[in-house]
């Protein structure tokens, strides 16, 4: 059989929403409640550390796919600069995380729905927007892009919007500088529940980030990768930071941090300070969107992991197949005819789905981003061998490599403390193992 080549279709805008829609999403609207409880103003402090730890790990990828611009990814730079069984179990572990955070997108998109049509089965939702969302990664390529920019665009545009509007606030409360952001420090302090706050906050946080590695497999559909992937890669990270940190220093100057969220979503608590009515219905609108961009996302990069996967003989060779259009049809079939899966358990179990699936996920995520860093340390050792010098550096390297693996093994410490992560935690090896023992049975 002929080598079948994806098709490079998605521009530098493309990837630019595509790397920042997929880091912003419903963990910031709905997710940021519980992250102030946790650790009150200082919560800005554990987005603004986790941000520089991703930052550094998407970096590394980033070295890496300018260099190697393929669909795979860190499956294929595991597979080829670690070894087989590296590749096989970090692109076996995304998809399987993308399969799961799919069903837990596509839950919560029943659920936002429900807001508006009350009487609607939760599982009616859930088939619906599968189905669309199939059908558009079926097209081409440069739909699933274009369709991915506007979703994006709306949640930015949203934060854009909100802190815009909470600066206006805080500005024209009649108060003079620094009385007019007081509330970051007369509750207890910047620290109201200690460092140790902060630092717990950093877990859930830090899967608030989960899906930014995506912009890696973009590689293998972008237009002059040595150009876009770079550009992407250290553009996205300042508006990342700039929307988590500034999004909660927004909200926690306007109110004390103990009462943010306490009414209502702090978005919508903006929205009806000055007045709008429909704020309900707009944060509602906006999170629907962000639900249906990241389920979007999913379904691109299941399928195109498992593409990558099979080119490699680590996933049957028919996952391999491109449409007329150059769509790995087979990949994103498969994976959607998976994800069917949360379908009958909304149908089975409606409103107990969503936080069981998203227990499952964030093991699996530290996984991930674990292997890149190792990864891309056995690639520079490959690459000083070789004498080649990359065209797009990582930062820090190898102290930077070292620190992130640090903290990442810190963040399965604290897992293990908390009583709503310890069994994800423990579930790590285990799912290792399971790996490992198909892994041996397919050999």
């Amino acid at each position: 059989m002929a080598e079948e080549k994806l098709n490079r279709g998605l521009k530098n805008r493309h990837l630019q929403m595509i790397a920042l829609g997929t880091a912003v999403g419903t963990g910031l609207f709905y997710g940021s409640t519980s992250t102030i409880a946790m650790a009150g103003p200082a919560v800005a402090l554990s987005y603004l550390i986790d941000g520089i730890i991703i930052f550094l790990i998407v970096r590394m990828l980033g070295e890496m796919s300018v260099e190697e611009p393929v669909s795979g990814s860190f499956s294929h730079y595991a597979a080829k600069y670690w070894g087989r069984f590296a590749g096989f179990l970090v692109g076996w572990n995304y998809w399987f995380v993308y399969v799961v955070m799919s069903m837990a997108e596509l839950t919560a998109v029943s659920i936002y729905l429900a807001y508006w049509f009350p009487d609607l089965p939760q599982w009616i939702g859930t088939l619906v927007c599968l189905v669309i969302i199939t059908a558009i990664n079926l097209i081409t390529v440069s739909a699933y892009g274009e369709i991915e920019f506007w979703l994006a665009l709306i949640k930015i545009s949203a934060i854009i919007f909100m802190i815009v509007l909470g600066s206006y606030l805080i500005f024209t409360d009649g108060r003079a500088f620094p009385e007019n952001f007081s509330n970051l420090w007369v509750n207890g302090g910047f620290f109201p529940n200690g460092v140790e706050g902060m630092i717990m906050a950093m877990v859930p946080v830090l899967f608030s980030f989960g899906g930014i590695e995506l912009i890696g497999i973009t590689a293998g559909e972008a237009e002059n990768p040595d150009k876009t992937i770079p550009r992407a890669i250290n553009q996205v990270i300042y508006r990342i930071l700039i929307f988590y940190v500034g999004t909660m220093v927004v909200l926690m100057t306007l109110w004390p941090w103990n009462e943010v969220g306490t009414e209502a979503s702090p978005f919508v608590q903006i929205f009806d300070n000055v007045g709008v009515k429909a704020a309900a219905n707009i944060l509602n609108f906006v999170v629907l969107t962000a639900a249906v961009s990241v389920y979007n996302s999913a379904i691109y990069s299941e399928s195109r992991m498992l593409f990558g996967m099979a080119e490699n003989s680590n996933a049957p060779k028919f996952l391999a197949k491109l449409s007329a259009r150059k769509v790995p049809v087979n990949g994103i079939l498969v994976s959607s005819g998976i994800t069917l899966l949360a379908v009958f358990l909304n149908y089975f179990f409606p409103g107990e789905v969503f936080m069981y699936l998203l227990a499952i996920v964030t093991g699996a995520i530290v996984v991930t981003w674990t292997i890149i860093v190792i990864t891309h340390l056995k690639f520079r050792e490959h690459c000083k061998a070789a004498g080649i010098v990359p065209k797009f550096k990582a930062l820090g390297f190898p102290f930077a490599n070292y620190l992130c693996l640090a903290f990442l093994a810190g963040v399965i410490i604290l897992m293990l403390t908390m009583d709503s992560m310890r069994a994800a935690a423990v579930s790590i090896p285990l799912w290792l193992g399971a790996i490992w023992l198909f892994y041996k049975y397919k050999s």
